[in-house]
């Protein structure tokens, strides 16, 4: 019973000794840079292009199309991968959109 003890308590020693070590190492360097977590917060509060797409008008739309459709290769392909997956509507446009724009 007592090596049960001890082995318990050298474990309970061990996560705590290993948890301290990985707080150390991760303080100062959280610490350091203030204003990088700002600048991510305005920018994942902008949307997306491809949910910037999701917004366009029919207009907008029709006007990408006729870009993209001049490299036939490419805008064929990512028709065909946008109707492998079965897009519709305005999810279609997104998809189309990532595809043609990467």
């Amino acid at each position: 019973m007592s090596c049960i003890r001890f082995y318990l308590a050298a474990t309970i020693l061990a996560a705590v000794i290993s948890s301290g070590a990985a707080i150390a190492q991760t303080s100062p360097s959280s610490a350091a840079p203030k204003a990088a977590p700002a600048a991510t917060t305005a920018e994942s509060s902008k949307p997306s292009k491809a949910e910037q797409v999701e917004t366009w008008t029919n207009k907008q739309w029709d006007a990408a199309k006729k870009k993209w459709a001049k490299d036939k290769a490419k805008w064929t392909n990512c028709q065909k991968q946008s109707d492998k997956q079965k897009l519709v509507g305005r999810k279609s446009w997104s998809f189309l959109s990532t595809c043609m724009t990467t």
